[in-house]
């Protein structure tokens, strides 16, 4: 590094001279300042911010055709550059040498991870407390940045085998011993390095968790009566608070996430002699009890630890439920979250916490259900209870979950940090809203508090996302959105939802509402969400002509798909929207414009009001009742074949007295209109028995509203006979 000081003597890294230099006497200068001590804080963070600056900038030099800078950058360079990782500099200024550390493997390539793996293999081959302390704070940082990289050091021969009888020392360093676990943390986000801890660092990991500090004391007393321990030895012959924690934390993550390894044994002494005995374990339960208690008496100090721990945790059943039950935990988590700041690792793993607690189990077909049985019978090893899910997730456990969460009073937090939350949160937020929407009676309630709004701010931000998730999870958590929007908007009143002093416009509800129509190309399509939406549109559609032609010229097309569906309740769901939309202009102008195309709508819904399906027959009939005040559309009944038939059919005695109601009001409307389209209407319908039709229908209703409309359209088909009403 001698190049670097002779060529930077007496010149300190001044941000208007280097813009002078060229690229490779900036890089020379800021190593040269980064090497230099007793600088502060924001002058270390400023000479790494230009060293990230000039390095990301290499990267694009390098694909003009230009030299790399990296060329300059020796062993002493990236030394001190990683040494600004160590968990002793300020946070401050580790965050920003991560950044210039990623940058520089970025732009190092090969290289930069070769220097990676010898500093870091140089320094555990040391042996310091002070090598080991750094070696491990440098794994951590750049397990994200370089997983692959670092998990091959991290798998290296021999490495995790000696941490066992370094954290077993009798003098504890609680510095060696936090970097070494916050390495451990880090590293079981790489499934082979779980396997790996697991295997030969889990039984001292026992031990830590296991340690009851003041019997360490006691056992030191009894070793010394005289009391002469020596200065400090109590707390360097025992494991920290923060270091137990930290060993609970890594114990969930590879209790919850990999199968139970057989129990080993290990040799000790014991008063009686050497023997073999098992070794104790920790459960699961027990972890996420100890979680619990730290976040409840250290909020300060443990709730980093006790979040991530419990997020873990709370993957098993058995501890979904000990957590719902326990009404101060769920309102210290809540309490948490609306203290944590955004996009922040307590923010998102008290997310999943909650998502955990209230997620339901998809549903599987019949399909499925057989497929799963036939993997369960081709396994050899493989038994039936595996393929089947824990009773502690069916869907009676977590709708009580879900309402045990949402009366500790998550809703308005979730609003809060939906507007400032990374878009990995926002889906875990959906999904928190999403399970608990389940329960119906809860809508009116998710609206008070600001879902609605929630929702459709975030199917709109995620519409934009720009990367941060892949493709997949950015369109299901939309989807997840939506369906949860509709589910609020199916019973509730919509001018109460978008009212108030700051109101959410209701069209803005219609484009998500919407795109739960549109088919995804999967053959297993979900039609639940399609049957919630039109049913939520439907809602929507009562209010006024506004909201009734946006959801025209946003949805029409794939609301006429839906209407021709094979699944009998969403072409029922599709005709109440039509009926409901129709009651404006612009739907009437669909089926009454003359038009082939309209033509061809009132065929159909002529046809669905003789179908199978009482409420579609229902629901046909309503919207029949309305459009027959025009001309165009009682023409076109005319036309049809059998179309007299199927109208009247609906006033058959036989049916319920709405199908009577909406029939009668058909018929009347025919009856009424002008011109020669009324005279064929009339006498089409007395060729079809319409006056008996009629007369029954009179006789079978008690309504009335009913008897009133039939007896109107009867003196209408009477009128200029001599012919006597009898009702």
């Amino acid at each position: 590094m001698a190049s670097v000081s002779s060529t930077v003597t007496g010149m300190g890294p001044d941000p208007a001279r280097q813009s002078e230099l060229s690229r490779e006497d900036q890089t020379l200068l800021l190593f040269a300042g980064l090497m230099e001590g007793g600088k502060k804080d924001d002058e270390t963070v400023s000479d790494l911010d230009r060293l990230t600056k000039v390095l990301n900038d290499d990267v694009e030099a390098v694909k003009k055709g230009e030299t790399s800078i990296c060329s300059l950058i020796d062993s002493d360079c990236a030394d001190t550059l990683l040494s600004y990782l160590d968990m002793r500099q300020p946070d401050i200024v580790r965050g920003h040498a991560t950044l210039t550390t990623s940058s520089y493997l970025k732009a190092a390539g090969d290289d930069g991870a070769q220097k990676l793996s010898e500093f870091f293999y140089d320094r555990v081959r040391r042996g310091t407390y002070d090598d080991y302390i750094v070696a491990f704070c440098v794994a951590a940082a750049v397990f994200p940045i370089v997983p692959e990289l670092t998990a091959e050091m991290f798998l290296s021969e021999g490495f995790l085998a000696s941490l066992g009888p370094l954290m077993r020392r009798k003098w504890k360093s609680r510095k060696v011993e936090t970097a070494c676990l916050d390495m451990l943390n880090v590293a079981c986000m790489n499934a082979a390095c779980r396997e790996a801890v697991q295997k030969y660092c889990i039984e001292w990991l026992e031990e830590i968790v296991d340690q009851d500090p003041d019997d360490v004391v006691k056992d030191m007393f009894a070793a010394n009566p005289d009391g002469d321990l020596g200065e400090g030895s109590i707390s360097m012959r025992r494991h920290s608070r923060q270091v137990q924690n930290l060993a609970a934390v890594i114990l969930a993550k590879l209790k919850a996430t990999l199968p139970p390894q057989q129990p080993t044994k290990v040799e000790e002494l014991s008063k009686s002699g050497s023997g073999r005995v098992e070794l104790a374990t920790t459960s699961i339960e027990t972890l996420s009890k100890m979680f619990a208690g730290l976040l409840a008496s250290s909020p300060d100090q443990g709730g980093s630890n006790a979040v991530e721990g419990l997020a873990y945790a709370s993957l098993q059943p058995t501890v979904k439920e000990e957590l719902a039950k326990d009404g101060a935990l769920l309102k210290n988590l809540v309490k948490t979250l609306k203290s944590a700041q955004p996009r922040s690792p307590i923010t998102y793993g008290t997310l999943s916490i909650f998502s955990n607690l209230t997620r339901y189990k998809p549903p599987r077909s019949e399909e499925q259900k057989r497929l799963g049985q036939l993997k369960a019978y081709a396994n050899a090893a493989g038994k039936m209870a595996d393929q089947e899910p824990d009773p502690l997730d069916d869907d009676e456990h977590v709708s009580a979950r879900c309402q045990k969460v949402f009366a500790a009073g998550v809703t308005p937090v979730l609003v809060s940090h939906s507007k400032n939350g990374s878009a990995a949160s926002l889906s875990l937020i959906i999904g928190v809203i999403h399970a608990i929407s389940v329960t119906r009676s809860l809508s009116g309630q998710l609206a008070q508090q600001g879902a609605v709004r929630l929702l459709i701010d975030a199917w709109n931000a995620l519409s934009s996302v720009d990367g941060t998730n892949s493709s997949a999870d950015t369109t299901l958590a939309r989807r997840t959105a939506a369906q949860a929007l509709a589910r609020i908007l199916i019973s509730v009143n919509p001018s109460l939802v978008f009212g108030g002093t700051r109101p959410t416009p209701m069209s803005a509800a219609i484009r998500p509402l919407a795109s739960l129509l549109k088919r995804d190309g999967d053959d297993s399509h979900d039609l639940l969400p399609v049957f919630e939406s039109l049913m939520a549109l439907t809602n929507l559609a009562s209010t006024d002509d506004d909201t009734r032609n946006g959801i025209l010229r946003v949805a029409w097309t794939d609301i006429e798909e839906q209407v021709l569906s094979n699944n009998e309740r969403v072409t029922r769901a599709a005709i109440e929207l039509v009926c409901n939309l129709v009651q404006g202009p612009e739907g009437i102008s669909m089926y009454a414009d003359g038009s082939p195309a309209a033509r061809n709508r009132l065929n159909i819904l002529v046809a669905l009001a003789d179908a199978d399906d009482r409420g579609t027959r229902n629901a046909a009939g309503g919207a029949l009742a309305s459009l027959l005040a025009f001309e165009g559309v009682v023409e076109g009944v005319l036309a049809r074949d059998r179309g007299i038939q199927i109208i009247l059919g609906l006033c058959s005695a036989s049916e319920s007295e709405d199908l009577r109601h909406r029939g009668a009001v058909s018929i009347y409307s025919m009856l009424m209109c002008d011109g020669e389209t009324g005279k064929k209407a009339k006498a089409a319908i007395k060729a079809a028995n319409g006056v008996a039709i009629l007369t029954e229908g009179v006789k079978a209703s008690r309504r009335a509203e009913v008897v009133e409309v039939t007896v109107c359209a009867l003196k209408e088909l009477l009128q200029g006979e001599q012919q006597l009403l009898q009702a």
